[in-house]
């Protein structure tokens, strides 16, 4: 989880080092390694440190080529680092006897060109200054692990691993982008390049940027084939083939020479992750691994100990605990804004926040997520669709009455929204979607702003796109799994990592495991309700039965409108006292009566709205007095 920054002037207007020095000092805190810099005329790029893996630690960047025509500063970890060396030697070029991360990019570039991520597996954000052309190559990791953002002005580029270093360079405005702001009102995060700033943009996933003075282009690297299906023999073949694939996505994050972690709620997802890592640990004699887990004592709806311990109990762990229904959502926005630099949509990043804290203490840089493995692998909930329109009602029979028993979904809900709805005409349902327009997502929006950046037609085409997703299981899953969304949340968890001086490693997302379960038949996604089956089939031995074949999934809603609750009185300090700075996007008259239900009869729904709210008018009343961190 280091930092980069540079800015390059490509009609040959000489950088002023003091620009490039302030963008590092803004994000200061994510090199407690250290930091450097390099410039030579025009251009100028800068490194900040965090060591995570043993190559890392032999690593100075910004790293220059010998012959000095390449320039490179990286936030990477490549996880095919020996097929890499093997083909690059194969390509005839030459590499130190111990490569660093940043050696194996440069050298790639040498070898492919603009080519080179294509080659390439693992979390990565790099620029790279080719001084023979006069061009900056950069490019963002497959799935958006690892964040860049960047600022074009037709002559000057200027990038970052966070917006608020670009904000340092003069001539950068502070202007909010509204259209990112009435996404955010309504939970739209579909748009992968818009920024919370008019003047920043974000560098999509999967994609390279080049910029030179002929201008920026940006192109992709890497797509998902949404065509593409795996045949195999049996489900034991199907769960090996998972097993194998799961277990080198955790073995190569595995590499590291300081000490790791693992969040455990006690779910499928975070109990796999968390097991096959104590597993890989232990083969090599590595310790015991450190679990962080929330626990609520005063919401026992949203406690899942009776899973986490079972998980515990294998041994293999040091396990620490985060009493979460102690904190609240709001408690320290003033702190998170100043890392996210902007109104984040995370309501539950305090508890996160917190076990990152608790991470810390205990000498962890290293944490493992199992984050949204849901989406990773999928539920395969819209296989009911594909079930009527090929007329096999048995099996849709059966899948509804599983999904019925393990989840307690209505049996007539499943049936009118997951398997009627998607075969709607898309005429009709254009028409109800209309008709509800973005007041079903917040009724609180002021009109006058939806109507000046197009609200409407901007999710009436986004609900359009799911609707026609939601007709088959392999089309929503891959909607789902290059949705805006993953790279969004990977984003806000990346600068609160970042802030504590930690790395997130995300197993779920590796780029092989994806392309995996996207090709799996929708039978090895649900089988009589058990969704994600083939991973259940594939932790056969590792998770306790328990948790391998828990149906439910804990909602944590009720701490977060408890937590809510409790910071009234912030929250009325901008619903009721000072609703000035989001009045131009939001109707307070609406948003007061939403906050009166709220005191009145709570509802998660309605909290949602009034936290946005408040976290959006905290955030733009700061944008005339930001200061680092």
């Amino acid at each position: 989880m280091s930092g980069i920054c540079g800015i390059v002037h490509f009609q040959g207007q000489p950088l002023d080092p003091a620009w490039l020095s302030a963008m590092v000092e803004a994000i200061r805190f994510r090199g407690p390694d250290g930091s450097a810099q390099w410039s030579e005329g025009n251009v100028g790029l800068a490194h900040l440190a965090l060591w995570t893996t043993p190559e890392a630690r032999r690593e100075r960047q910004p790293l220059v080529a010998a012959d000095g025509r390449l320039v490179l500063t990286a936030d990477a970890r490549l996880d095919n680092r020996a097929d890499l060396i093997r083909r690059l030697k194969t390509q005839g070029c030459r590499l130190d006897p111990h490569p660093t991360d940043a050696d194996l990019i440069l050298t790639a570039y040498r070898c492919w060109g603009r080519a080179c991520p294509r080659h390439l597996v693992g979390d990565f954000a790099f620029a790279l200054w080719d001084a023979e052309r006069q061009r900056l190559f950069c490019v963002r990791d497959h799935m958006g692990i690892k964040p860049f953002y960047y600022h074009w002005s037709g002559e000057m580029l200027a990038f970052a691993s966070q917006s608020k270093a670009i904000l340092q360079v003069p001539g950068v405005s502070r202007q909010p982008d509204e259209v990112r702001i009435a996404d955010y009102l309504v939970a739209n995060f579909e748009d992968k390049a818009i920024t919370a700033y008019r003047d920043i943009r974000r560098l999509p996933p999967a994609h390279s940027l080049t910029a030179d003075r002929e201008g920026l282009r940006l192109e992709t690297y890497w797509s998902l084939d949404p065509e593409r299906e795996l045949r195999l023999a049996s489900d034991r073949e199907y769960a090996q083939a998972f097993r194998e694939i799961f277990t080198e996505a955790v073995r190569c994050r595995l590499r590291s020479d300081v000490p790791r972690g693992a969040l455990l709620s006690g779910g499928l997802d975070s109990s796999s992750v968390a097991c096959v890592a104590r597993d890989l640990l232990a083969e090599k004699g590595g310790g015991a691994l450190h679990t962080f887990s929330a626990i609520f004592d005063q919401v026992p709806e949203c406690d899942e100990r009776e899973f986490s311990r079972a998980v515990l109990d294998q041994g293999g762990f040091i396990p620490h605990y985060l009493h979460a229904d102690r904190l609240s959502p709001l408690g320290e926005i003033d702190r998170f804004l100043r890392y996210q630099d902007e109104a984040f949509f995370a309501p539950n990043l305090f508890m996160h926040w917190g076990l990152f804290s608790m991470a810390r203490e205990q000498g962890v840089r290293v944490l493992f997520d199992g984050l949204d493995g849901d989406t990773t692998v999928s539920h395969g909930i819209a296989h009911l669709t594909e079930l009527l329109r090929t007329w096999r009602w048995l099996s849709l029979t059966r899948e509804v009455q599983g999904l019925h028993r393990r989840l307690g979904i209505s049996r007539w809900k499943l049936i009118r929204r997951r398997v009627f709805k998607p075969l709607l005409p898309l005429a009709l349902l254009r028409a109800r979607q209309a008709r509800r327009g973005w007041r079903a997502l917040n009724p609180t929006i002021d009109p006058a702003f939806a109507r000046r950046v197009g609200l409407a037609e901007r999710i009436g085409a986004l609900q359009e796109e799911q609707s026609r997703a939601a007709r088959t299981e392999r089309a929503e899953h891959y909607h789902r799994i290059t949705g805006g969304m993953i790279p969004f949340v990977l984003e806000v968890s990346d600068k609160a990592a970042a802030a504590l001086g930690l790395e997130g490693r995300y197993p779920f997302f590796d780029k092989r495991l994806v392309e995996f379960c996207l090709a799996l038949p929708p039978e090895q996604k649900i089988r009589q309700g058990w969704t994600r089956f083939v991973l259940r089939g594939a932790m056969d031995g590792i998770l306790p039965p328990e948790v391998q074949w828990r149906g439910d999934k804990s909602d944590l809603s009720a701490n977060f409108d408890r937590g809510l609750a409790a910071d009234r009185g912030l929250v009325e300090g901008v619903v009721v006292e000072n609703p000035e700075p989001i009045r131009p996007y939001v109707d307070v008259a609406a948003l007061r009566q939403v906050y009166d239900r709220c005191r009145s009869r709570p509802n998660t729904a309605d909290n949602m709205i009034v936290w946005k709210a408040v976290s959006l008018a905290l955030w733009l009343s700061a944008q005339g007095n930001q200061t680092a961190p």
